[in-house]
Order: C-alpha cells, then structure tokens, then sequence
C-alpha cells in the first residue's frame, strides 16, 4: 500500500556550510513571482512564458519539459519518461493538490529475457522500454494544469522550428560519444539520426545552430490529437518499426498499452522542514534521508563544513549503507513488497550507525543484508508559481541519447531504460549499480530509478525549496548535498555550486569533484581504497525562497550550463 510511503523522519538537524565554491553569477537569479530552473535556457523561458499567461507550476513544467525535448535531445525527451512531483497548496483551480505522477518508461518482456536471448540492454531496440514521457505530460497537463495543450506546446514547437545553439556541455557529450560509439561504420549505418542530425558526422562546434523540424511535426500531432497523436497513427508505427529494424520486439499493442501511474507522494520531516517526494520505483528518497540518518546517529555534525576527512568519511560510509539496501530490497512496488518502514526503523538506523568506524571494511560488511559514466541522459527542472505552487521533475532516457535508435522521419531518440532492470544476476548496469531479483523485468514493471524530484516545505507548510537532478545514482547524492546547503543557509547558487561528492556502495570508489578530490590526494590518506575525481557529481537545479522577502531564488547548475528564467 501506498499509505505506507507516508514515511516520517524525526530529529535530523542539517546545516552544513560552503564547500569550495564555483562561480555562479549568471547561473543565479532572484524573481518576484514566480521561477522556472531547467537546464537550458529555452526551457526555462518556456515554462516562465506559461506563468507570464497566468498559468501555474504544472503548465509551466509541461511546457518546459516539451520544449528540453528539443533543445537537450541527449537528456531527455518524447522518447522516455520520468517522475513528476506536485504541491500546490493553494492553486485558483484544483486548490490543495498534493500528488506525485509516474509515467516512468515500463517493461513489456519478462525475467531472464536478455540472458536468455543474449541481447544489448544498453544500445539498439531490444533497449527500449515502453516510453511514458507523451502520456505522463499530457495526464498531468489534464488534471492539474490550467492552460491548452496548443498554448503549452507552442514554446516547444517555437525551438523545434527555430533551433537551439550548441553549448559546451553538448560539445563535451558529443565528443564522447564520438570516441566511444561512433568510431566504427556499423554504429553511424545503425543509428544515423544521432550521426547525422545530432552530431553532425562530427563536423559541429560550440554555437553551430541545430533546427528539427521533424520533431515539430510529432509536437503538432500531440497538440492536436494528444497522446493518440504520439501512440498511435503514423508516429506509433514509426516507433515499432525503428525498435523492430535495430532489434526489438515491441508491439504497436505494448505501446499503446502504456498508462502513468498517479500516488500520494513520499513525504518525510528533516530537520524542521518537510519533504514531498517521489515514492518507489524512485529510490531518490528513501537513499537519501537513510544515510542522513544514519549520519546523525553516528554522531554526524550538520553543522559542520562537510568538507573535513572526518566529514567525509562519516558520510561516505552512510552512503555506503544506505546503497546496499537499495540494491537489495527497492523496485517497483505494483510488483514487489518493499520493506520501507524497516529499513528507516530506527532500530535498523542504529545498527548501521554502530557499524561506523574510523576503518573502511569488505563490500558484504554493508546494508541490512548482512567505474560509473557521466550520465548525459536525464534532465531536471523546478517550478514555482505566483500562488506558491511547485513542480520538482526529473525525465529521462537513461544514458546519453538513450538507446541511439531514432524514430527519424520525427526527429526524436528511444530510451534504452531496460537496463535499469536486474538483466543478469550480480552483473552491474551502465552505471555500475548492482541491482536483486526484486528489479528484473515483468510486463508492465518500470525499473528501479535514481531520480529524485524533491519540494521541500518550512515548519509552517510554506514552500521553502524545489530541487531535483540528472546524472545517475549521482542524482541521489548532489541533491542531498545541495538541500543540505540550503537549510544551512546559502544562497540558491552557492548551494548548487559547492564542490560534491559520491559513494553508492557498488563500485567501491568514492568519488569526488575538482578541489576536493586535490586535496585528498594530497593527504594520501589509506581509508578509501580508490578514491576518483569526477567532473560533476548530479547536475542540480534549484529553487529556492529568498530570505528577504524579495521572491524566489532560482539557481541553474554550472557544470551543466542552465540558465533560469522567471516573472517579476
């Protein structure tokens, strides 16, 4: 039951300061009214275009959602899913709404299946999962928006048609990808959308433009037949064939099968403030406020710099805890029980926390049972409205434009989210996450997720702050470490951008970004056995309320290279 993810959580006092800072004047900026924080620019001035038409949080977030589609192509987008949390504690039409929306991508084969068949779970159609993002959009659109589908789809419809420039965190994608994948001729005959269209055959650089007017034509159906204009018709048949020609088995039945699934959110109370957010088959929350548990009772101190070896450790080895009962116990609860309540029972806390000491220990020492790639494939956007309503979204393809198969003659990429499924018994995904039993695929199963979309409330219920983030299990950790940083009192940007790191049990690496990682070196301290430096861990977007009064903070990562957009 559901019920049961109402999960409250006492006594945590966080307040961490500054770590090393990176500059954030222009990835910050403070709107009287109303704020949209997405990870390119477009998208943030399409879901403020929606609250500039007096629009709320929902209408703002569909918009922009739509419009990342286009203009972050290797993020996200038409062909994957995501999770969608809400809080609107006092909208003009739907008054208190308080929900979380699923429309996760979901499985339409069953168990050993790519064991069995010897199959890629990572590139080509047999990769794919049942795409959500179309019906999940337009759901929420429909039950809590305010605006039409044609003026919400229209911003995206705009970039699709006029383009968007290529920015260096694209550059950086493609550069990789490049290397890794396209370096044979079979990869570029295979998937020529993303050769040709998105790359360019390897001829682009940082402010060539990149236009889609095939995508254009799928946003139009979409505004003017709604999801039977993404799942059925001309589109529909051109996803199964595009699955079917690169090796999948999806039928034009499965797709048009697919259903988002509405819950009460996961709401736990941290430190005074309260969190809404997304319930399994998001592990997000629950990853998160066990190993700040852990963490104060181990003796943790919230109020320190969190930057200090003993710092780290501490929270190292609660991550280290609190991944392993991931790994082992969380999935997607239509199909399996999770033991939630025991997992945080306090008694369980305690036993984990006894478990910390000044030693690092085997990989088995960890949980209640006795090298990871820079994600390009998620995004995260955050909205608030003029009336104090939120959205905290967080979609995806999984890793860097999914699957590569695209549905060419429309200008978009296929998921390749069924390796987020346990597709072989101790054998780790892409992101070197080893996964139980409880995660392999079943028709209509959606896989274990990272992604955590976060609104949190202050002590009087009044919204306080609107996270979330891309990037893997990195996910979990940047958006703990940035909410950490806004209860202890920085700015939106400074919490964004202070220095992070990451340990997720499975590999047994603890990674770290730029500065810190120097200085650990320089230490030569023995009680991490591999200690790595990671260019970012989790690319946050933040909202945040001014503690002047002057209206919303609203902070873009750096490392990814948004830029906010609000009303005054």
């Amino acid at each position: 039951s559901f019920v049961a993810l109402f999960v409250a959580f006492f006594g945590i006092s966080c307040a961490p300061k500054a770590m090393a800072l990176r500059d954030h004047a222009q990835t910050q900026q403070t709107y009287a009214r109303g704020a949209v924080a997405a990870d390119h620019v477009i998208a943030s001035n399409a879901g403020a275009q929606m609250l500039a038409k007096g629009g709320n949080a929902v209408d703002a977030a569909v918009a922009a959602s739509f419009t990342l589609s286009v203009v972050r192509p290797y993020s996200c987008g038409i062909g994957g899913g995501g999770f969608m949390v809400i809080h609107l504690p006092k909208d003009p039409t739907h008054g208190l709404v308080s929900t979380a929306i699923n429309y996760r991508e979901t499985s339409y084969v069953e168990g050993d299946y790519f064991e069995r068949n010897g199959l890629d779970s990572v590139r080509g159609g047999a990769a794919v999962a049942i795409p959500g993002t179309v019906a999940g959009l337009l759901y929420a659109l429909e039950a809590y928006g305010t605006l039409d589908r044609a003026t919400v789809l229209a911003p995206a419809i705009e970039a699709a048609v006029g383009g968007f420039v290529v920015d260096e965190h694209y550059e950086q994608m493609a550069a990789g990808l490049i290397k890794q994948v396209f370096s044979s001729e079979s990869s570029k005959e295979r998937f020529p959308l993303v050769w040709e269209k998105y790359l360019r055959q390897g001829q682009f650089q940082v402010g060539d433009l990149i236009q889609n007017q095939e995508q254009r034509r799928v946003l139009e159906l979409i505004t003017r037949y709604g999801r039977d204009g993404f799942y059925a018709g001309e589109v529909g048949e051109s996803i199964i064939d595009a699955i079917r020609r690169t090796g999948g088995e999806m039928t034009l039945d499965d797709l048009q099968g697919y259903e988002p699934v509405e819950y009460p959110p996961m709401i736990g109370e941290v430190n005074g403030y309260r969190l809404i957010g997304m319930p399994p088959p998001s592990a997000g929350g629950v990853t998160m406020i066990q190993a700040m548990q852990i963490m104060e009772a181990a003796g943790y101190d919230f109020g320190s710099k969190m930057d200090s070896h003993e710092d780290i450790h501490v929270i190292a080895e609660s991550l280290k805890h609190a991944f392993a009962d991931r790994s082992a116990y969380l999935a997607d609860p239509e199909f399996v029980e999770l033991p939630i309540f025991a997992m945080l029972d306090p008694a369980n806390i305690a036993l984990h926390a006894g478990l910390i000491t000044d030693e690092i220990h085997p990989i088995l020492y960890y949980g209640t049972q006795g090298l990871i790639p820079e994600d390009g494939g998620t995004s995260h956007l955050s909205v608030v409205d003029q009336w104090g309503g939120a959205v905290a979204c967080t979609e995806t393809i999984n890793l860097s434009f999914g699957s590569m198969v695209g549905v060419d003659a429309f200008g978009f990429v296929l998921n390749d989210q069924m390796d987020d499924f346990t597709r072989v018994a101790n054998v780790p995904n892409a992101f070197g996450l080893v996964q139980s039993d409880r995660n392999l695929p079943e028709v209509g199963k959606r896989p274990l997720s990272s992604m955590s979309p976060t609104i949190v409330l202050d002590g009087d219920g009044v919204l306080f702050a609107v996270a979330g983030a891309s990037g893997g299990p990195k996910i979990i950790t940047g958006t703990m470490q940035v909410l950490l940083g806004a209860m202890a009192g920085m700015d939106a940007g400074s919490a964004v951008g202070a220095e992070r790191i990451h340990h997720q049990w499975l590999p047994d690496v603890l990674m770290a970004e730029g500065g810190l990682y120097q200085r650990f070196a320089e230490e030569g301290r023995r009680d991490w056995n591999v200690i790595k430096q990671v260019g970012a861990v989790g690319n946050v977007q933040l909202i945040l309320r001014d503690p002047d009064g002057k209206g919303w903070q609203a902070a873009c990562d750096p490392r990814k290279g948004g830029r906010p957009a609000g009303i005054d």
